[in-house]
């Protein structure tokens, strides 16, 4: 894990789901490593939806190559994220579905209107995956 990541996980854990920087606009993605099978913690920008799931881009910032949790995530989509909350942050058991075709059309238009996510896009030759974590039972 990067300096950054660690030192944002550490702020978004310490502050009970905030960062100065993202506020509450983050999850503590935990995947398994597709290929080592070790955990990994990303923190990612993440949209909460009406029916309680979360969107979040596998933007990368930009680079012409998906983030390393988004083959994590198709290879074990059952992970957990951490999230904040009234009461500080949760652990919440999720199921990772990335969306396709219209549903990631109207899943992206949430993230470009963030003039950052709609610079990521023209920046890159790929269209950039959004993907859905549903709460499941743990």
């Amino acid at each position: 894990m990067s300096d950054w990541n660690a030192q944002i996980i550490d702020e978004f854990r310490r502050n009970g789901g905030t960062t100065q920087r993202f506020g509450d606009s983050l999850v503590i993605l935990h995947t398994v490593g597709a290929r080592s099978g070790e955990l990994r913690l990303n923190p990612v920008m993440a949209i909460g939806q009406p029916d309680g799931s979360w969107h979040v881009a596998a933007s990368k910032q930009g680079a012409d190559t998906n983030p390393a949790w988004l083959a994590n995530l198709r290879a074990n989509p059952q992970v957990e994220i951490e999230a904040g909350s009234s009461g500080g942050v949760t652990t919440v058991p999720v199921t990772a579905d990335v969306l396709t075709g219209g549903d990631r059309d109207a899943a992206w238009e949430q993230f470009s209107v963030n003039p950052g996510f709609a610079a990521y896009q023209e920046k890159t030759t790929r269209v950039i995956p959004v993907v859905k974590l549903t709460r499941r039972s743990a």
